[in-house]
């Protein structure tokens, strides 16, 4: 069987090719361990940011156009919302979640221990670039789990609970806002990030 036709065996294939470049390439397991915590970070904020950009981009403007030609016969954002939101938005805050926690541990990685969490925190010296980076991807974490998931389970009734039209109208709003803010700060996130990696300062 082919592993490709699966979202499973895809990924184990792309794990076992990134193993083979660690171990063909690099220095093995040592050389992987090292670069681990990095790595998973940027893994995991490739899915994170390439969802709130799909959202910012693709999503939201395809709703918006699926409810405005739905009184012409066009299908509505029912699929979308229905079939497509709740997955994407589970990988979305979980992505989110794991790029915090091993950005914390590559931190700490990075600086020597807690000593490199508090000087990237603090902005202090070296650490100032990644740490930039890092309050910018705090500010944005918050955002996915206090602003974004709370007002889109509200809009796609997730919650369970009955919500009126203006409600709704108001999680949209914040929910919007609170994912173009990650939008824009996703930018400056990532140019101190790819920045600290090839020496940049301020």
């Amino acid at each position: 069987m082919n592993p490709l036709l699966t979202i499973k065996g895809t990924i184990a294939v792309g794990f076992i090719l990134a193993l083979a470049v660690a171990f063909g390439m690099g220095n093995g397991m040592a050389g992987l361990m090292s670069s681990l915590t990095v790595w998973l970070h940027v893994l995991a904020g490739v899915v994170w940011i390439g969802l709130l950009y799909y959202f910012n981009f693709v999503q939201v403007p395809g709703v918006g156009k699926a409810l405005a030609e739905a009184n012409d016969g066009g299908p509505g954002p029912a699929a979308i919302n229905k079939y497509l939101a709740p997955t994407a938005l589970l990988w979305f805050r979980m992505a989110a979640a794991v790029t915090w926690l091993t950005g914390v541990s590559a931190l700490a990685q990075v600086g020597g221990g807690m000593q490199g969490i508090i000087d990237a925190f603090m902005l202090s010296g070296s650490m100032g670039v990644i740490g930039l980076g890092a309050w910018l991807g705090t500010i944005m974490l918050f955002n996915v789990w206090v602003l974004i998931w709370p007002n889109q389970k509200k809009i796609l009734g997730l919650d369970g609970k009955e919500h009126s039209a203006d409600e709704i109208a108001t999680a949209k709003k914040v929910a919007l806002l609170a994912s173009r803010t990650n939008t824009a700060l996703s930018i400056p996130m990532l140019l101190c990030m790819v920045g600290f990696a090839h020496g940049l300062t301020f």
